[in-house]
């Protein structure tokens, strides 16, 4: 009975600590995007889209308007995008995407992780050309007819169309568009009255790289101990 409690105290930890980072990550996409664009998101395509993924992971209403409302306080913090590229152990390519208000801070830690895990750290433009940002909207497919959707957001500048699971197996209708056609896109679907499960700007790689277990082990053990960072964003690999 002990050991069940332990299990189930384990996957609770995990379940909270993972909720804590989405919350922490979109809780920075909310203060940048209203402090980018203000604080009105009928205005603020940017804005919007961070609202809808606070909403995709049921982040609570008063931590979205705190977020929001920290954009235009006289102590706002300014967040700085960067970009960290570098390899994974087994020569796995990895963009480490962080918002930081302190970046040497953000360097020294990511460098980190890539020294005591087996990766290395590399220059800009290392592997950024193994990917490519996009952007990425997933949708709920019941009540919607999926090819005449697709027909629909090719004028609209959509790229790829497709299906996908969802975090607890559901099916989901995925589309993809080049980064500049983000906000064409975005109207597009708003116009149909099609609200996104989530909509991202995401960095897609065509090439894939297949380990053997013991390998791909440790490249997500470096991926996962990116992603706990507190200023680190997204972490992209090739990994299958």
């Amino acid at each position: 009975m002990g050991r069940i409690f332990e299990v189930r105290k384990h996957t609770m930890f995990a379940r909270w600590n993972r909720m804590a980072k989405q919350f922490s990550r979109i809780g920075k996409e909310l203060t940048m995007a209203a402090k980018n664009g203000g604080p009105d998101p009928h205005g603020n395509p940017a804005l919007r889209r961070s609202m809808l993924n606070a909403r995709a992971v049921n982040m609570p209403k008063d931590k979205v308007d705190a977020a929001i409302k920290r954009a235009s306080g006289r102590d706002a913090t300014n967040y700085e995008e960067v970009i960290y590229e570098g390899y994974a152990p087994h020569g796995v390519p990895i963009l480490v995407e962080a918002a930081t208000d302190n970046v040497t801070r953000t360097a020294g830690n990511v460098r980190n992780f890539f020294n005591k895990l087996g990766g290395n750290l590399g220059s800009t433009g290392s592997v950024s050309f193994m990917f490519k940002r996009m952007g990425v909207f997933r949708l709920d497919p019941e009540g919607l007819d999926a090819e005449e959707l697709e027909l629909y957001l090719i004028d609209h500048g959509l790229e790829e169309f497709g299906e996908t699971t969802g975090e607890k197996g559901e099916l989901q209708l995925i589309a993809r568009c080049e980064f500049t056609s983000f906000g064409q896109l975005q109207k597009a679907l708003e116009d149909r009255e099609i609200t996104p499960i989530s909509s991202e700007l995401e960095y897609i790689s065509d090439v894939v790289a297949e380990l053997p277990e013991d390998q791909a082990k440790e490249v997500l053990t470096l991926v996962d101990a990116l992603e706990q960072d507190e200023d680190v964003q997204k972490v992209y690999h090739t990994l299958a």
